[in-house]
C-alpha cells in the first residue's frame, strides 16, 4: 500500500514536470498522510490545473463519508471493475506529485520506516491517482483521491509486496486524457517496473507520528543508527 509520502520539491519543478500555467504557493511537505489534501493534476477541458483533493476517496454514491479512510489506495489489478472505482478510473484520472514515499518493515522487533525516492534530489515522482466528486444532501462538496497501486518491484519488494504506480513523464498526457474513457488505453502504464534511478534507505520512525512535518524526516538514518 502507500500511505505516507512526502513533496518538499521546488514548486518550479512542479511546473516543469507537470507542463501546468501556474502552481499556487504551498509549504514543502514531508509528512503527508491520508485524510489530509494532497496537491492532485488533473486535466479539464481547457488546460491542466493543480487541485486540492482529499486523500481517501469517497464514491458520487457514499452514504457515508468516513468511507474515505478504507479508499486510500486502489489495486491495479481491480481498478477498472471495482464499483468504488471503476467510474473515476474512466473519468477522472490524476498525477499526485511526490518526492518520495514510505514504507514500514519490521527489523528486530520494529517497525523501521524507509524512504524510496529518486537519486536525483529534485527529480518530481507522478503518482497514478483517480478522483471522485462527492456531494452530500445537504449540499457538501468534497473532492477525493486514491492512489493506485501495483506489484512491488526489485527495490520496494523487500519492504512490502505493495507500492504505489510511478507514471514516466512520456504517459503524463495519456494518463490524464477523458478521452481514453476505456481502461484498456491506458492498462500498461499501471504494470509494475523496474527504477533503476531511485533508493531506498531508513528514516528515523519520528515519520510515524502525522504530527511530525519537517525536511530532517527524509534524512537518511546514519549507517550506526
Amino acid at each position: 500500500m502507500c500511505g505516507r509520502f512526502a513533496l518538499g520539491i521546488p514548486r518550479k519543478r512542479l511546473l516543469e514536470r507537470f507542463e501546468l500555467a501556474e502552481v499556487p504557493q504551498a509549504p514543502a511537505r514531508y509528512n503527508i498522510a491520508p485524510g489530509q489534501l494532497v496537491e492532485s493534476v488533473v486535466q479539464t477541458p481547457e488546460r491542466r490545473e493543480m487541485r486540492l483533493l482529499k486523500w481517501g476517496l469517497i464514491p458520487s454514491w457514499a452514504k457515508d463519508t468516513s468511507i474515505g479512510y478504507k479508499m486510500i489506495n486502489a489495486r491495479a489489478e481491480t481498478v477498472a471493475e471495482k464499483p468504488s472505482f471503476k467510474a473515476a478510473m474512466r473519468r477522472r484520472r490524476c498525477l499526485i506529485p511526490a518526492q518520495g514515499f514510505y514504507e514500514w518493515h519490521e527489523e528486530n522487533g520494529h517497525r523501521q520506516p524507509w524512504f524510496i525516492t529518486s537519486r536525483t534530489p529534485e527529480d518530481v515522482l507522478a503518482l497514478a491517482g483517480i478522483w471522485e466528486h462527492y456531494e452530500s444532501p445537504e449540499g457538501e462538496i468534497i473532492e477525493s483521491v486514491a492512489i493506485i497501486t501495483c506489484q512491488a518491484n526489485e527495490l520496494v519488494s523487500p519492504l512490502h509486496d505493495r507500492m504505489p504506480v510511478i507514471v514516466a513523464p512520456q504517459d503524463d498526457a495519456r494518463w490524464l486524457d477523458p478521452q481514453k474513457g476505456d481502461p484498456a488505453q491506458v492498462a500498461d502504464i499501471l504494470a509494475s517496473r523496474p527504477w533503476s534511478d531511485m533508493w531506498a534507505y531508513r528514516v528515523s520512525t519520528r515519520v510515524n507520528s502525522p504530527k511530525n512535518e519537517d525536511a530532517g524526516l527524509i534524512e537518511p538514518l546514519n549507517s550506526l543508527s
